[in-house]
């Protein structure tokens, strides 16, 4: 009579399984965050070298004095903001860290699914590389944008400067200049909405100055002589929140609003920039909604405030 076989394997018990689980789990998270980093660090490597040749691009287009190709725009892969891999950066020689903040060839920080805009500052006579990207999620404005760049890569200082004061006014009929502006802006910049005004010295930054404000004056709603709240930004840094009242204005025999009435001397701009000093575009515009939302003067303007 033949013996059975006595079934001498095991399988795990579930001490043994959970012992492997946990194992696992601890190796996961050393490895996890590691691949992440590496992954980052590899994306913005990508950004380096892709910013690298639109730092060429522009150069070449300055070299040639091509206008039409003295900005150039990248789409960032990176999916953090800031740079994770490496402090300082250095890019064609240009060389920034983080603790500088901005400088003449530097402004922002590279953020998540944003953008670097390499562009040539005629009146600095350098290229500058423009980190942006949205800040608020889901929003439609970038509150990154360096707003006077808009201004800078038309090249219309340029051609202004045997004028000592000009003003360019976003509702000014058959304006050659408004045209000029309203090109070098992207589908979310704050100027698309309201009206803007850029107004002073084609020199001299710490004349020349940028208004907006969320209010449409040309509507017969509003009109000239109305009290409207606007961001005053000097072109040397820096936003104020003031008040303006708006103005009537003809070019060509064609009559139109602009967002204040002349104003005639350099010491008279002061008047308009001094309250709180804010660093950021965001910043400003926060204090803006909170002037709006909340100063009986201008509550009837809430529904013109862009997000």
């Amino acid at each position: 009579m033949q013996k059975k076989e006595k079934n001498t394997r095991k399988g795990f018990t579930l001490v043994e399984l959970i012992v492997v689980l946990v194992i696992l789990a601890i190796l996961a998270a050393f490895m996890i965050p590691a691949l992440i980093q590496y992954i980052e660090r590899s994306l913005e490597a990508s950004d380096l070298i892709e910013v690298r040749a639109a730092y060429i691009d522009v150069l070449a287009a300055v070299t040639e004095q091509d206008s039409d190709n003295m900005s150039k725009t990248i789409k960032l892969k990176q999916k953090q903001d800031d740079w994770q891999s490496r402090d300082p950066i250095t890019i064609a020689g240009i060389t920034h860290c983080k603790t500088d903040g901005n400088t003449e060839n530097w402004k922002g920080i590279p953020t998540a699914g944003g953008e670097c805009e390499v562009y040539y500052d005629s009146e600095a006579a350098v290229i500058v590389f423009d980190w942006k990207g949205k800040s608020t999620p889901g929003g439609t404005i970038d509150w990154n944008e360096n707003l006077h760049g808009i201004l800078d890569r038309t090249g219309i200082l340029k051609t202004l400067k045997n004028n000592s004061n000009f003003e360019i006014d976003s509702k000014c009929p058959n304006s050659t200049m408004v045209p000029l502006v309203e090109k070098e802006m992207r589908s979310d910049s704050l100027l698309k909405n309201g009206t803007w005004a850029f107004l002073g010295s084609s020199t001299n930054k710490s004349d020349r100055y940028l208004f907006w404000t969320s209010v449409d004056v040309a509507t017969k709603a509003v009109g000239a002589g109305k009290q409207i709240p606007v961001i005053v930004s000097p072109a040397s840094g820096g936003y104020y929140i003031s008040e303006t009242t708006t103005a009537a204005r003809s070019n060509n025999g064609q009559k139109y609003v602009a967002i204040a009435d002349h104003i005639y001397s350099y010491s008279t701009f002061k008047d308009y920039i001094t309250g709180t000093k804010y660093d950021t575009l965001a910043e400003a515009y926060a204090a803006y909604k909170e002037q709006v939302e909340n100063d009986v003067r201008f509550q009837q303007y809430k529904d013109t405030l862009p997000e």
